[in-house]
């Protein structure tokens, strides 16, 4: 099938345009690790930041190989080489409070994600069955939540009252459930065939053994969608560990990361390196390894579960 030119024209502003979107959403990555691992030096250049160290000695290195002067091209790759730095990663690897800090959230990321996705099948599960008594009106309920905050202060007494103030429980309760991922999987849940279910009935089968030996594995789309969007909220949050949370050892990683990010404390770094060479990092090189070590787990998560993201969502959105 031949293409017009008008399409061909189309295709290609498609092109252009997804490219252009697809460097801006890359290119703050690029630039951060850029920044971690060059000198200072190279670190407090202005202008653009794709590759670590000194691009011209880079540039001249590829020169050199194509003129087939080995030589050369091996000092100047071997120049290049020696100018990255891996100071502002050892610093921030072997600071205490960032380990604990990763330890809390790859605690809170975990525990929470299963107990979310636990609890939120076991509120889609009777929703999505139509024998279920005031089904509609308790989805109604649901949904009604989904419009109204009680706010901060009353979100605070909640928990205060529950003794979860600078408790690690604090992370994974006030949020365990949310409306729309039991909508959501209620509606995935509901484009299972009813007759498996009624086939297990028969065969004597428990609504709970119906839930986790039928409905679960059938559902994995829709609980990896769920569980992703869980993990990522939970691994990004901070603003729970400074409002709840003023014990140091059950602080998360976000909240250290804020703390040098925002209000640019780097003695925190600091304390964790014996004998630093001050002459290869800069507070921005510290800042640019935090947010590289920060991101790198749910960047290695996310390609595993992509691939039922889309089917999920699809399925999960259809209406009753």
């Amino acid at each position: 099938m031949k293409t017009t030119l008008g399409g061909r024209i189309f295709d290609t502003c498609n092109l252009a345009l997804l490219g252009i979107f697809g460097f801006l959403a890359v290119y703050p990555f690029l630039y951060t690790f850029s920044i971690s691992l060059s000198g200072s030096a190279e670190a407090q250049r202005q202008g653009l930041h794709l590759l670590p160290g000194n691009p011209a000695l880079l540039a001249k290195a590829a020169e050199e190989l194509l003129r087939l002067d080995f030589d050369a091209a091996g000092r100047a790759g071997r120049a290049y080489a020696d100018g990255l730095s891996f100071t502002a990663y050892r610093m921030v690897l072997n600071n205490r409070e960032i380990l604990i800090g990763y330890a809390n959230t790859v605690f809170r990321t975990v525990v929470g994600t299963l107990l979310t996705l636990l609890a939120t099948a076991l509120g889609a599960y009777p929703l999505s069955r139509k024998e279920m008594p005031w089904r509609k009106r308790l989805a109604f309920f649901v949904l009604f939540t989904m419009l109204f905050g009680g706010g901060l202060v009353p979100s605070y007494l909640v928990v205060k009252s529950l003794h979860l103030v600078n408790s690690r429980l604090v992370y994974v309760l006030p949020g365990l459930v949310a409306a729309f991922n039991v909508l959501i999987m209620k509606s995935f849940f509901q484009s299972i065939p009813e007759s498996l279910a009624e086939s297990a009935k028969i065969d004597g089968a428990s609504e709970f053994a119906i839930l986790f030996r039928i409905y679960l594995p059938l559902s994995t789309p829709i609980l990896a969608t769920v569980g992703l969007w869980t993990a990522v909220g939970h691994w990004n949050s901070w603003f729970d560990g400074l409002l709840y949370i003023t014990d140091n050892s059950k602080q998360v990683l976000q909240v250290f990361l804020q703390r040098i990010v925002i209000e640019n404390s780097t003695e925190m770094i600091e304390k964790g390196i014996v004998n630093p060479d001050v002459l290869s990092f800069t507070p921005e090189t510290i800042k640019a390894a935090t947010v590289i070590v920060t991101i790198l787990p749910i960047l290695f998560l996310y390609p595993f579960v992509q691939k039922y993201f889309v089917k999920g969502i699809m399925i999960g959105g259809v209406k009753e």
